[in-house]
């Protein structure tokens, strides 16, 4: 984890009010001149990070200042500036918070939230001042205010000039057309994994070609091991192995450019070098994800990734026995929508830049 601060853990119990709008609240994401590598190294964190909590090991580390973040920043503000103790200790405070935009007209106001400020950092975080969860734990934005849905709509990962949107509460719904939904999965164990949002992932399809992937590929075991989660957190999508062996091997039969090392330069496993930088990548047929009920079509731009003259697969394996995320790059120009009292996932594709 990166430097905090003041870190913001949301653990209010307080709610956005019955019957209201709900909050709209842009999304801004933070660029490095390493987009991918940058990425990707803070996803190895998180991971690790993850792997640890499941593991119930207790841990303590030094915290450092990132060069870049890379991920979505929201802003939102505090009534009065919150003082911390001079100790190592945290302190809670609770205030109001208000999010949205800066018209006073888009803004939604709510009392009563505790926060978390730590002294324990020595340096500010690129800027930000904290994280802001929307998980299924008690301590997220969503269960302390009660939202009940919630959706966002990223924008394209390299688009420096448009905001991305999240809404919160009852301001969060689909009118797109082409909407598919399919229902979360609930995880049997205990926190941390019983927190992120499971899904039923039943293939992969390249084109008209359906993968040869086992059908327990994704299976979510009694365990709480494998199965998939949606994060958008995370930045590209992990596999677990035997399923992004078939879908490298679908890539590569269909590009002819030849292939290039691209670990230093992006992390990835499968590049090709372009002609030129100026060249255009070749056509590529859409991939689909197909969930329990309803199907995710990306199209070449949401699994393929040109950065340096490379152009990669924007996927990597994962270790047996953790779950297959799917990440935020494979979101991008999809309107997603969390509906958390029907235990239900809804997406559709949408313009998100003009949203």
């Amino acid at each position: 984890m990166g430097s905090l601060a003041v870190l913001i853990s949301l653990i209010a119990c307080a709610t956005l009010a019955s019957g209201a709008a709900g909050a709209r609240v842009e999304l801004t994401r933070a660029h490095s001149s390493r987009l991918v590598g940058d990425a990707l190294r803070r996803d190895m964190e998180r991971h690790a990070a993850r792997r640890l909590a499941a593991s119930g090991a207790t841990v303590s580390a030094p915290t450092r200042k990132d060069t870049a973040m890379g991920e979505y920043l929201m802003t939102l503000a505090i009534r009065r500036r919150a003082n911390c103790a001079r100790t190592i200790r945290r302190i809670m405070v609770f205030e109001t918070f208000t999010f949205g935009s800066s018209s006073p007209a888009n803004q939604a106001r709510v009392p009563g939230i505790a926060f978390g400020c730590s002294n324990a950092s020595s340096d500010d975080w690129n800027g930000s001042a904290g994280l802001v969860g929307l998980g299924r734990g008690r301590l997220s934005l969503v269960s302390q205010l009660g939202a009940g849905r919630f959706s966002y709509c990223l924008t394209p990962f390299q688009d420096t000039n448009r905001t991305s949107t999240l809404l919160l509460g009852s301001s969060a719904m689909l009118s797109d057309a082409g909407v598919g939904s399919t229902p979360f999965v609930a995880n049997p164990t205990m926190a941390p994994m019983s927190t992120y949002y499971y899904l039923n992932l039943t293939g992969i399809s390249l084109g008209t070609k359906a993968l040869s992937i086992s059908s327990d590929a994704f299976t979510l075991t009694a365990n709480g091991t494998g199965g998939l989660i949606i994060d958008s957190g995370t930045t590209i999508t992990y596999l677990v192995d035997a399923a992004y062996q078939q879908v490298r091997a679908a890539v590569l039969s269909l590009v002819t450019l030849p292939t290039t090392d691209g670990s230093d330069a992006t992390g990835l496993d499968l590049c090709f070098a372009l002609p030129s930088p100026a060249s255009a990548p070749p056509a590529m047929p859409s991939m689909t994800f197909h969930f329990n009920g309803a199907d995710m079509v990306l199209p070449a731009d949401s699994y393929m990734i040109l950065e340096s003259g490379l152009w990669c697969l924007a996927m990597q394996n994962n270790t047996d026995g953790e779950p297959s995320i799917l990440g935020n790059y494979q979101q991008q120009n999809m309107h997603i929508l969390y509906d958390l009292g029907q235990e239900m996932l809804s997406f559709a594709p949408a313009n998100c830049g003009t949203f």
